[in-house]
Formats: C-alpha cells, sequence, structure tokens
C-alpha cells in the first residue's frame, strides 16, 4: 500500500512479531506477505495477507509490481494499490511457537507486531534486503502513471 503526499510517495510496511525479530529494525521490515494456498490466486493471497497482518480489507486498483525472491528461496509476488491505513491501529493474527527453543513452552506471537508509513528512501532502508526492489518498481509504476495522458 502506498499514499501520497506533498513530500512525496510513502510505503507502508509491516514489522514481523516473535523474538527472532524483536530487536532488529532496519532491513527488517517488510511488505505483508504470506503464503499462497493451494488454488488460490496470488492477488487474492495477496489481499487476504493483508487482512490476515492488519486487520483491514484492502481495495482499489492493484497495480501488479512483479515479484522477488528472498534468501530462503520463497518467491514473492507483489502488487500496488494506493490507501490509506492507520498504521497504529493494526491487529495481526498470530502464529505460536516454542520459545524458549527447547523449553517445551509454547508462546503465541503476532505475524506483525507494528506497521508504520515510510518515504521511499526510508522504506528503502528499512525492508528486507531482497524486498527492496519492490520500491523501486513502485516508484517507477507510479512516476509512469502520472506522466501518462488522463
Amino acid at each position: 500500500m502506498y499514499r501520497r503526499r506533498a513530500s512525496g510517495l510513502e510505503v507502508f510496511l509491516v514489522h514481523p512479531g516473535g523474538p527472532f525479530w524483536a530487536r532488529k529494525d532496519v532491513g527488517a521490515w517488510s511488505i505483508p506477505k504470506g503464503e499462497i494456498e493451494p488454488g488460490e490466486a496470488p492477488i487474492d493471497a495477496a489481499r487476504r495477507e493483508f487482512a490476515e497482518e492488519t486487520g483491514s480489507v484492502v481495495s482499489g486498483a492493484f497495480a501488479p509490481l512483479g515479484w522477488v525472491r528472498m534468501r530462503s528461496g520463497k518467491v514473492v509476488h507483489a502488487w500496488a494499490v494506493e490507501g490509506e491505513i492507520d498504521a497504529d491501529a493494526i491487529r495481526s493474527n498470530v502464529f505460536t511457537l516454542e520459545w524458549p527453543p527447547r523449553s517445551g513452552r509454547q508462546r503465541q506471537y503476532p505475524e506483525a507486531d507494528r506497521a508504520a508509513w515510510f518515504p521511499l528512501d526510508e522504506a528503502r532502508r528499512r525492508i528486507l534486503a531482497a524486498q527492496a526492489p519492490l520500491i523501486d518498481s513502485l516508484e517507477g509504476l507510479v512516476s509512469s502513471s502520472q506522466r501518462s495522458p488522463a
């Protein structure tokens, strides 16, 4: 999701929850994303995952940004949609993890523990390195649409 401000574009990113990410910030943020279910179209998965990680349904005209391959080997397909969401009011679904490791204790953590809007340059610093090209794709998409005749 992105929005336009007088100072330029801003991108909505989420910070992953759980103990591994608790003290990481720069290079740790992500677009809301997740696994594509069997038989599910990637765009439908993107809408579902946005709702699961933020508690908000997103609508609007989605434009493809392409895909990136994460260090894990997973492929992330992404779309841009212009919109507005209160980053301080997200409600994420949770996952269960044994923590501390080998302790036998199961704990629940939110998939996304916080969210924020970032100007493009700051978003490039905060986002996972493998997803940074998506910021470039968004910038190119929006700048080319501004040059196109109505």
